[in-house]
């Protein structure tokens, strides 16, 4: 027992990274064990065909017709079933394992909006989320490349959604990357915005179609005077710079009327729809009326 509990302790002094000391702690032991068998399943997950993808749609303000829609990352864990992205994907992070899950992702999603597409179904783009590490891997381009163009009919199949933070680091870089996936006939978006520190003049120097209004802001919308008046400039920079602008966790008809009142284009949330599995996805788009308003009793983001 007690080689066990050094082993423990070891184990957590290591996982703090180099030249640290850890005394046992059965507490923090028993849940660095469960982190570490987490880890192990995380690793086979995608061979195992444990991942999928629920799909939220988006509408645009107006008129509630549908524009496209987001495909979010599920896990069905062999125990613990369904696990939304922020139970596994922060783990992938500091494991290294976002590259595999990442590129898992685009093929999915790539390959629904072909099947979409084919069916007739006005999906396209389906936005995907990349991570920081995903997009500046070497070769990231060329794997894009080789999910849009593997069939030829690839362009306009995908948006990729990058946070402010994410086009901050080498502007040149960035900018050049953005190009390339521009090239490929790829949208981008840029997700979250408003929480980052992108300024005016570096948002104009890149080739994006769109921003994302963050939720956070959404939410006490209209009530809720900064969050009013922030929403209201974004929305009005977004004009300025011939972006197209969305808003997510739109959830009220206030917060929709608001929105669309001021110039939204686009809005994703619960009342328009929660994310839905492929099949209830395909249904929802070949049934739903084209109205904003729907049931929020099915599973958040």
């Amino acid at each position: 027992e007690l080689v066990k509990h050094a082993d423990s302790a070891l184990y957590l002094a290591k996982s703090r990274g180099r030249a640290h000391h850890q005394l046992f702690d059965r507490g923090r032991a028993n849940s660095a064990y469960a982190e570490l068998v987490m880890e192990g399943q995380l690793a086979q997950a995608v061979e195992r065909g444990e991942f999928v993808l629920h799909f939220q749609p988006q509408v645009r303000a107006s008129d509630g017709g549908l524009v496209g829609a987001e495909a979010l990352i599920r896990w069905n864990h062999p125990e613990r079933g369904l696990l939304l992205a922020d139970a596994f994907i922060p783990l992938a992070e500091q494991r290294q394992l976002m590259l595999p899950i990442g590129q898992w992702v685009l093929v999915e999603a790539a390959r629904c909006a072909l099947r979409w597409r084919a069916m007739g179904l006005a999906v396209a783009p389906v936005a995907v989320n990349l991570s920081s590490v995903q997009f500046q891997s070497i070769g990231f381009v060329e794997a894009v490349a080789q999910v849009l163009l593997a069939d030829g009919q690839g362009a306009g199949l995908l948006e990729l959604e990058l946070t402010e933070r994410m086009l901050m680091d080498d502007l040149a870089e960035v900018k050049h990357r953005l190009a390339q996936l521009k090239a490929l006939g790829v949208k981008i978006s840029v997700d979250d915005f408003g929480t980052g520190y992108s300024s005016l003049g570096h948002l104009k120097e890149l080739p994006i179609d769109k921003v994302k209004i963050d939720r956070s802001f959404v939410h006490d919308l209209p009530s809720n005077r900064d969050s009013a008046a922030i929403t209201r400039a974004i929305i009005q920079m977004g004009r300025s710079l011939g972006l197209l602008v969305i808003a997510e966790g739109v959830e009220t008809d206030a917060q929709r009327e608001f929105l669309a009142e001021h110039g939204c284009d686009e809005l994703q949330g619960l009342l328009i729809s929660a994310p839905l599995p492929q099949a209830e996805f395909e249904s929802w788009v070949m049934s739903a009326p084209r109205s904003t308003v729907a049931s929020t009793d099915a599973p958040g983001v």
